[in-house]
C-alpha cells in the first residue's frame, strides 16, 4: 500500500523561503507526474505548480520566479521550494502525485504554510 509523505510546512516572515517535500513509499512506487496545490482559508484549492513529462514543468503566475519543483532522482520524492514568499502564500499546500506501477495519483495530507508581514 502506497504512503505519501509531506513535510517541510511552517511560519515564515515574509521574504522568507520554504521547501515542502512529499515523499512516495514503498520505494516500489514511482512518481511520474505531479503537482503542487494549496487552499488558503476560505477560498477554493488552487494550482502552484506541476510536472509532467508532455508538457515539462509549469508555474502559477502568482508563483513563477519565485518557486520551483522537481523530483530527485529516485523518482521517490517531489519537492517545491518557494522563496521570496508572501503573505498571500498562506494556505495549507498538497501534492498530488501519478504514481507507477498504480497507475492512479494520490494526494499528500497537506502541510501549512503560514506567511507572516
Amino acid at each position: 500500500q502506497v504512503q505519501l509523505e509531506e513535510s517541510g510546512g511552517g511560519l515564515v516572515q515574509a521574504g522568507g523561503s520554504l521547501r515542502l517535500s512529499c515523499a512516495a513509499s514503498p520505494s516500489t512506487f514511482s512518481i511520474n507526474a505531479f503537482g503542487w496545490y494549496r487552499q488558503a482559508p476560505g477560498k477554493q484549492r488552487e494550482w502552484v505548480a506541476g510536472f509532467t513529462s508532455g508538457a515539462g514543468t509549469n508555474y502559477a503566475d502568482s508563483v513563477k520566479g519565485r518557486c520551483t519543483t522537481y523530483r530527485d532522482n529516485a523518482k521517490t520524492t517531489v519537492y517545491l521550494q518557494m522563496d521570496s514568499l508572501k503573505p498571500e502564500d498562506t494556505g495549507v499546500y498538497y501534492c498530488n502525485v501519478y504514481l507507477s506501477p498504480l497507475g492512479s495519483s494520490r494526494w499528500g495530507q497537506g502541510t501549512q504554510v503560514t506567511v507572516s508581514s
